[in-house]
């Protein structure tokens, strides 16, 4: 019963590592995000390696074989030029990590550019800019996408611009109210005092205190980027197309043939549904863990 106990008791108490410490609190405390996580990586891996993954080519078309049902030679069948349904979702698993990453990553520079020097300064140059944020918060999400979409054309660089802009405007938001409060915190008012320049005091003092925040917003704006180019390319105005994207797959064939083939719009619509929902919840988890706020009395 010793050694049993003395088992449990290795068992339960937390890795040395950061990381690895990190990894067993989500595994414990927080399952459903953890689900979220694997599920995320998965997804990942096969965006990255979707070369290698891919039985066929994205647009390699046979005519003999379209409209296939799902069975053992296509997994998910294929769709009305007789390509592979499982190719083409894994090739916009890959077009939705690049576009999902680079609209998160540039989006969270922009929010923590505006949010850091707006928070910290404060006055005028707060109000200002927060008044731009207002005005620019109340318009429709969907119409300004379309507008500016239609104005710089489709591609993958104008969507990660764009999505990248609207999203990094509008996330300035939680990051000033992260600064702000973190401004008035002790060590700040004694870095001043001291004759620290603001742009230290911002990068050794004011940064690194905002980081799970930041981090939260990373994680949580890669799925909505994912849902908001899926959502243009399913009204045209997103990567043109061969390029197989979820979004396109459900405004083309897959609308077209949705009742001869549902399996065309059903397998990326499983998939957008799938990597957006663990996204979130593995973004909420990130938000629990991270925040001391929510960790409980433990």
């Amino acid at each position: 019963m010793s050694a049993t106990a003395a088992a449990d008791t290795a068992l339960a108490k937390p890795p040395a590592n950061a990381f690895l410490r990190f990894l067993w609190r989500l595994f414990r405390t927080k399952r459903l995000g953890a689900f979220g996580a694997v599920i995320f990586v998965i997804f990942l891996f096969c965006g990255i390696f979707a070369d290698l993954l891919a039985p066929y080519g994205f647009n390699q078309i046979s005519p003999i074989n379209r409209l296939k049902p799902p069975g053992e030679k296509y997994f998910f069948g294929t769709d009305n030029l007789g390509r592979d349904m499982f190719s083409r979702c894994l090739y916009g698993a890959q077009l939705s990590v690049i576009i999902g990453f680079c609209t998160a990553a540039l989006a969270t520079a922009i929010s923590v550019l505006i949010g850091v020097i707006t928070g910290y300064l404060g006055g005028k140059t707060d109000m200002v800019a927060q008044r731009f944020v207002d005005a620019w918060m109340s318009f429709p999400d969907l119409i300004i996408l379309i507008v500016v979409v239609s104005v710089v054309g489709p591609g993958m660089p104008q969507i990660i611009m764009v999505l990248g802009l609207f999203f990094g405007i509008g996330g300035s938001r939680i990051i000033r109210g992260a600064v702000v409060s973190a401004r008035e915190n002790m060590y700040v008012h004694a870095a001043q005092s001291a004759g620290a320049s603001t742009a230290r005091i911002l990068w050794r003092h004011i940064l690194p205190n905002v980081m799970p925040p930041i981090i939260v917003l990373f994680t949580t704006r890669v799925g909505a980027a994912i849902l908001a180019e899926s959502g243009l390319s399913f009204l045209g105005f997103g990567v043109p197309p061969p390029a197989p994207t979820w979004g396109g797959m459900l405004s083309g064939s897959g609308r077209t043939f949705m009742y001869q083939a549902p399996w065309l719009a059903l397998m990326p619509g499983l998939c957008l549904t799938v990597v957006v929902y663990a996204i979130n919840v593995f973004g909420d988890a990130l938000r629990d863990l991270l925040d001391p706020r929510m960790r409980g009395s433990r």
